[in-house]
């Protein structure tokens, strides 16, 4: 397990405009060539947060997926965000998670916003994804998925000699910014109570439902301090995430080992 460079990449969604967002974070992401291992992009970069969207749903074998694919090929690093896509299931806010090897791996969305309607358009996903790369475990989470600690409870991979089953918590998300407060508050939770790092990568501007999006995307440690904030504007900034300091605190103060034991029920 090596340093990890992560990048976010927090933007102005153009509402209901996939091309023009996929050109847009295109631009923004280029100067990351050959200076991150990890791009991360908001929840729903290609449309913004709408239930309309759900009639331009792509399919995997449609141009976003390839666009990602292009992405971590030409960035070599993997990048992850996520869009709607159709599936014979229905319609998924999927992350994609998208390697310069081109593999791809996803996770769909499990908590549904039903204050916006959104389990009414859209499926539910039913497993918890961790995916590797660089030698990092990684949780892939969307949005609301914040809010319901116990689906994100990090816990004894026994596989790995008794270690914890992530070492990074990725939250992509287009959280308004009436409820920054919380945004931002769970993420330091998050963080701490899973003895990981997390990073929280939201949007900024207003989208076509009149909501207003401050940003505020953050790397966390596994303490809670904040290694990076950003503000209301689109930033693209790089941060390195040290694995030596996450192990030792881990040795240190396994609170881990004292979690109670579940079985996570749908």
């Amino acid at each position: 397990m090596h340093n990890l460079r992560v990048s976010i990449v927090q933007g102005e969604t153009r509402w209901h405009d996939p091309a023009g967002n996929r050109d847009h974070y295109g631009r923004l992401m280029a100067p990351l060539h050959g200076t991150t291992d990890l791009v991360v992009l908001p929840e729903t970069f290609t449309s913004g947060f709408s239930n309309k969207a759900i009639g331009n749903a792509e399919t995997m074998d449609g141009p976003t997926v390839a666009w990602l694919r292009e992405q971590a090929a030409r960035l070599d690093a993997a990048v992850t965000g996520s869009v709607q896509l159709r599936t014979p299931e229905g319609v998924f806010n999927r992350m994609l998670f998208a390697t310069p090897d081109g593999g791809l791996a996803h996770y769909d969305k499990r908590h549904l916003f039903s204050f916006a309607k959104e389990h009414e358009r859209y499926a539910a996903g039913e497993q918890r994804v961790v995916v590797a790369w660089k030698g990092w475990r990684i949780l892939l989470q969307v949005c609301y998925d914040l809010r319901f600690p116990v689906f994100s409870r990090n816990r004894h991979d026994a596989t790995q000699a008794g270690q914890a089953d992530y070492d990074l918590a990725l939250y992509v998300a287009n959280w308004p910014s009436a409820r920054a407060y919380p945004w931002k508050t769970l993420l330091r939770a998050r963080a701490i109570e899973n003895l990981c790092y997390v990073v929280g990568v939201n949007r900024v501007g207003t989208d076509g439902n009149g909501l207003h999006y401050s940003g505020d995307s953050a790397v966390i440690d596994f303490l809670g301090h904040p290694l990076s904030e950003a503000s209301d504007e689109e930033v693209t900034s790089t941060m390195l995430l040290q694995a030596a300091p996450l192990l030792e605190h881990r040795a240190r103060f396994p609170a881990l080992l004292d979690a109670d034991a579940f079985d996570l029920a749908r």
